[in-house]
């Protein structure tokens, strides 16, 4: 042992001597900026690889030359069959059965007795009454254009995840192959998904349903290998002794005790597939996206409040029916009546035939017409607009004075950088925090960014994340300071900040419009809303998991309040804080891209026009930039992480 520390000891301060000797050479780059060649300062041309080209050429190839567009239209075929299904059962269009529409009343009933059955009258009165809203609303067709995709969607996705998933859970070579995988694939932002779909696939529902099922996979593969590792031995064993084959061992066994995980798995499945089916309306997805990005488009605030509303109760509406479904244990009644024992199916068929009734009497509760609608554009454009005017002065200065003094200076500042000294800084925190493996990583992750010719646009993403994520560190760890303070203002807190994380990122583009219009204040308070959820998150459960007795210890010694939480809580919640700002910077990546549809410079902007040309190459590039940046953040601070918690 004590060899073993002599041996190992010099390598420390050795190690931060070479961190340290890198860091300076990084400042020394920055010093000289003006006398250094230009190759120092950005890479030349002659260096830039032409990735873009090369994942074309491997796009036209697979394409033309291996069939691969045949085998996809067959697939996209498939799917369309389904969709066309949904959408004649859900708003009538005239497809096989050719049964639809089903009335509004009857899905919104169904929705209700979902909400009983699995949680109470709460829950109940939430689903059923979202569905009355939608109708009353005049919003049918387009919801349920939406819903008719989520529908095929995220059962497919469901059942792919399962199955890859297990395999990975039965196969460590499977899982070595897809680890990395999905950790790229859950760090590229939406638009990197749209555009190989479109080129194989085309516009429309189908593409927007294959971009879904793509999209919403990883998570459902995730949770099924973590539940499947998650069942104890002595089930297994109690199951392989009372005389199991392997498939029932799997079905009967591993399955119904990995339940809680796998539903919580359907449960992110459908969350990622609202938010994708909101964001395909770029290419060509109807529905409530597609008719909310005309209206912003418009700049019509009150009619696309409406449809806001109308997206964000169905993505809480969808979020707390399959967590409530997750929680809920399986329920044997023996001994009554048929009535008794399914008196939740007994009420639905109730209700559904005095549905049917209603809409047989009624056309209005079959679907609520366009002009048998209520609506609220009216007075929401009336309050918007006198509230605007009244806090107009303010906006105006202060759009003014942040874009002017703040932003411009600071993204200046980040393109001012040479490209060899972000390099050579990256690789030094690398070295500091985890030795030479990190530093090649973190040249890994940056080194293709610059080597693509992307690096200016680069930089203002990673500007405009920097800015954000700091503003809402400023913001969010007091906000989960002052929520962790008590049980029930933390419960209040993260219950506000679970139905904010169940927003499509759509939605929190319409009140920055209506405050500061389309510029990069606007998108800095776009990015920031969103990245400010998990912080204050993640500040609360950090702060809250502290065991109590190290708390009660701290107050034995007579700390104070303000010493117990500077010199005992916040460094022990310090791990959690950085998962939580870790969340958020991938968060705030992925907002920043979305962002690029109300006007910015960097890489998001680049992905929509790849997305418009239907260009792969240009668009995986782009992709895989974003990806990376988040990639070699989490990686930075994750081992700092376990650095700090090794040291402690």
């Amino acid at each position: 042992m004590m060899a073993a520390a002599l041996t190992t000891s010099p390598s420390r301060p050795s190690g931060h001597r070479i961190a340290l000797a890198l860091l300076l050479t990084a400042l020394a780059l920055v010093v000289f900026r003006n006398v250094l060649p230009a190759g120092l300062i950005r890479l030349p041309e002659t260096l830039v690889i032409p990735f873009a080209d090369w994942i074309n050429a491997v796009f036209a190839f697979a394409r033309d030359d291996l069939g691969l567009m045949a085998l996809t239209r067959a697939v996209s075929d498939g799917v369309e069959f389904c969709l066309d299904v949904t959408a004649n059962l859900l708003y009538g269009k005239s497809r096989w059965p050719q049964i639809g529409p089903i009335p509004w009343v009857v899905i919104a009933a169904t929705a209700g007795m979902a909400g009983l059955a699995l949680s109470g009258w709460r829950l109940a009165l939430l689903s059923g009454g979202t569905f009355v809203w939608i109708a009353a609303m005049g919003q049918w067709k387009w919801a349920m254009e939406t819903l008719s995709v989520i529908v095929v969607a995220a059962p497919l996705s469901v059942f792919l995840g399962l199955a890859l998933g297990t395999l990975a859970w039965r196969s460590r070579t499977a899982e070595r192959i897809l680890n990395p995988i999905l950790n790229i694939a859950q760090s590229l932002p939406h638009f990197a998904y749209m555009i190989p779909v479109v080129v194989f696939i085309g516009v429309g529902p189908k593409a927007g349903a294959i971009v879904t099922i793509i999209f919403s996979v990883p998570p459902m593969i995730r949770m099924t290998l973590l539940g499947l590792r998650s069942v104890s031995s002595e089930i297994i064993e109690s199951g392989k002794m009372s005389g199991t084959t392997r498939w029932q061992l799997m079905s009967r066994v591993r399955m119904p005790a990995a339940r809680t995980e796998l539903l919580i798995g359907v449960n992110q499945v459908i969350m990622q597939s609202l938010a994708m089916v909101v964001l395909a309306s770029f290419i060509g997805m109807p529905g409530l996206g597609q008719k909310l990005l005309q209206l912003l488009q418009a700049l019509k605030i009150g009619l696309s409040v409406e449809i806001g509303i109308t997206i964000v109760l169905l993505a809480i509406v969808l979020d707390r029916l399959t967590k409530a479904w997750a929680m809920k244990q399986p329920e044997h009644v023996e001994g009554e009546t048929w009535v008794r024992r399914h008196r939740h199916l007994a009420m639905w068929l109730g209700l559904m035939a005095v549905g049917f009734a209603l809409a047989a009497v009624d056309p209005y509760f079959v679907e609520v017409k366009r002009n048998q609608a209520f609506s609220l554009a009216g007075p929401i454009d009336a309050i918007v607009g006198g509230f605007i005017d009244l806090i107009d002065p303010v906006t105006d200065w202060l759009r003014w004075f942040l874009i002017t003094w703040v932003l411009i200076p600071l993204r200046n500042a980040f393109l001012w950088l040479p490209t060899s000294a972000v390099l050579m800084a990256l690789a030094g925190i690398g070295w500091r925090i985890g030795g030479a493996r990190s530093a090649l990583v973190c040249l890994a992750f940056a080194l293709p960014i610059a080597l693509s010719g992307w690096w200016d646009r680069a930089m203002i993403t990673v500007y405009t994340v920097f800015v954000s994520v700091a503003i809402a560190l400023v913001l969010g760890v007091p906000l989960g300071v002052l929520g962790a303070s008590s049980a029930t203002r933390a419960h209040r807190f993260l219950l506000v900040c679970d139905t904010l994380q169940t927003f499509p990122s759509f939605i929190y583009l319409i009140p920055v419009i209506m405050l500061f219009g389309v510029n990069d204040v606007a998108v800095i308070a776009a990015v920031t809303v969103f990245a400010t959820v998990p912080i204050i998150r993640y500040t609360i459960e950090g702060l809250r998991g502290i065991p109590p007795e190290i708390v009660e210890a701290a107050q034995m010694s007579g700390a104070s309040a303000k010493q117990l939480l500077w010199h005992v809580k916040l460094p022990l919640a310090v791990p959690t804080l950085v998962v939580g700002a870790n969340q958020s910077i991938m968060f705030a990546l992925f907002m920043v891209i979305i962002a690029a549809f109300i006007g910015t410079q960097d890489l998001g902007q680049e992905m929509q026009r790849a997305l418009s040309s239907a260009d792969v190459g240009k668009g995986l590039v782009l992709g895989l930039a974003v990806a990376f940046m988040g990639l070699l953040a989490d990686h930075l601070l994750l081992s700092w992480v376990r650095g700090r918690q090794t040291r402690a």
